[in-house]
């Protein structure tokens, strides 16, 4: 890191935000971009769909304003800040986007929509929105990693009922939303500082419903907006604003923080800072990422010639932090009420996938809200129980990892282990699975000429003067 005692966290983010550019962005991470971003666009097609989108569209519709930037499936242009939050909301709403290990959270939802945003409103180019994204996601990142304990591992925003993805989200989109408005490094600070008092998001939901947790990243991609459009016009915000005695870090986090990570192989010089872009983990599955796992393990089991009629119970092992998540409390995960609370069940997941998807995995179909009341779908998810195991504790939170053993009918005891997920390096998913991906979230919402122009125009997003190419295809979607 460039040693300079002097300057704050926020200022040294800064620095590295506004002397970034495509060109100096190391070329691994360059890539990786612009498949961010069309797995962003994909998912937020799809959620167009949900009822809790169609409220925020309506709301934000009903604000009005200055035509700025697109709100995908609302058929207008909006403030930047209104599309901000009703893409975001979009692109968190499926539980289907990227995330970051051993932060566990999700930069993309909240980073990827500001972006747009702010991009459109300032008429920027494909390459200064690769480069901004790029910094909203570092951004983002190294601020979770704050509560992030390496020697216990464990994830302090979660302990403490915190949605890092929504409070550092906020943070990141501020970055890279300020960086594409042409703030210098010292608006760029500001930008962040300001958001850091807006930045928000309780984790209840994931253990006892309420769908308030899809509205998260919209609210993090609108404060982002908002923070750098007032830091334009004369806001500041404090140069301590993470590590200070009143800071985010002592707010949030209190003797708990770590932020010293924040800065831990950081240089301000954008072709020697050690990227964390590229090392996002892509999910090949809707649901929660710690399901991922289980999901793989049944899938095993169910290659190997197991049926559901033969499952006469299963266990399913996992991190130990995990299980409030996926398996607490057991009586509500063994009998999810909607498609939504069965993507954070790890019984459903088991079950979903014996029983589910092509064989190679679950969509969007498997977590409709019909299916989680198929009376034979839930009697086997009567059977499966979720607690810790050690085995995967040993390996979490760098991979949330899932061992499977089911007793079957005939007393014969079946075992699969999976230690690592898809969608990571040690399983990468690859540019055609990606958009694969893209076309099953677009189908029948997006017109096959439309979809493919889409997916070329991504390939090439750095020769892109501006973003029309891109977001006009996605206002109006097909009926």
């Amino acid at each position: 890191m460039t040693e300079d005692a002097g300057q704050t966290i926020a200022q040294h983010l800064a620095s590295l935000a506004f002397a970034t550019d495509a060109e100096n962005l190391p070329e691994r991470h360059r890539a990786s971009v612009p498949e961010r971003i069309l797995d962003v666009l994909g998912i937020c097609v799809r959620a167009t769909e949900l009822d809790t989108s169609h409220a925020v569209r309506d709301h934000v519709t009903d604000q009005g304003g200055r035509p700025q930037s697109s709100a995908i499936g609302a058929g207008v242009r909006l403030p930047a800040s209104s599309a901000a939050l009703l893409n975001g909301t979009l692109a968190h709403s499926l539980d289907y986007d990227d995330t970051h290990l051993p932060s566990i959270l999700h930069p993309s939802a909240s980073v990827v929509p500001s972006a747009l945003a702010a991009a459109e409103a300032h008429g920027r180019s494909g390459a200064e929105l690769v480069a901004a994204v790029a910094v909203g996601l570092e951004v983002t990142v190294r601020i979770g990693m704050a509560g992030y304990d390496g020697e216990r591992r464990q994830n302090v925003w979660f302990d403490r009922g915190q949605h890092a993805t929504a409070i550092c989200g906020a943070v990141g989109s501020a970055a890279a939303a300020a960086k594409l408005a042409g703030l210098d490094a010292a608006g760029i600070a500001d930008a962040m500082g300001v958001a850091a008092s807006m930045s928000s998001g309780i984790i209840e939901a994931n253990r006892t419903g309420g769908t308030v947790k899809r509205i998260h990243c919209g609210w993090a991609a609108h404060a982002g907006i908002t923070a750098s459009e007032l830091v334009a016009r004369g806001l500041s915000g404090p140069p301590t604003v993470f590590e200070g005695r009143f800071g985010l870090f002592e707010a949030f986090l209190g003797e708990q923080a770590r932020p010293q990570e924040v800065l831990a192989g950081f240089d301000d010089d954008p072709g020697t800072n050690e990227w964390c872009v590229a090392d996002i983990f892509f999910k090949p599955y809707p649901a929660n990422h710690y399901t991922h796992t289980a999901v793989d393990a049944a899938i095993q089991l169910r290659e190997a010639g197991l049926v559901p009629a033969e499952v006469r119970s299963a266990h399913l092992g996992v991190a130990s932090a995990t299980v409030r998540t996926i398996g607490e409390p057991l009586a509500a995960k063994q009998r999810p009420e909607t498609g939504y609370q069965a993507q954070f069940s790890g019984p459903f997941a088991v079950a979903a996938a014996l029983t589910g998807g092509d064989g190679l995995g679950l969509g969007l179909g498997d977590f409709d809200d019909a299916r989680v009341h198929d009376p034979d779908l839930m009697a086997l998810m009567s059977r499966i129980t979720v607690g810790p195991d050690e085995s995967c504790d040993a390996v979490y939170p760098h991979q949330f990892p899932a061992v499977l053993t089911v007793t079957t009918t005939s007393g014969e005891e079946l075992r699969a282990a999976v230690m690592a997920n898809r969608g990571g390096a040690r399983r990468p998913l690859s540019t055609e699975e990606l958009c694969t991906k893209f076309s099953d979230n677009t189908a029948g919402l997006l017109a096959p000429a439309a979809r493919d122009s889409l997916i070329s125009t991504v390939a090439v997003l750095e020769e892109l003067r501006d973003l029309a190419p891109l977001m006009d295809p996605l206002r109006d979607l097909v009926p």
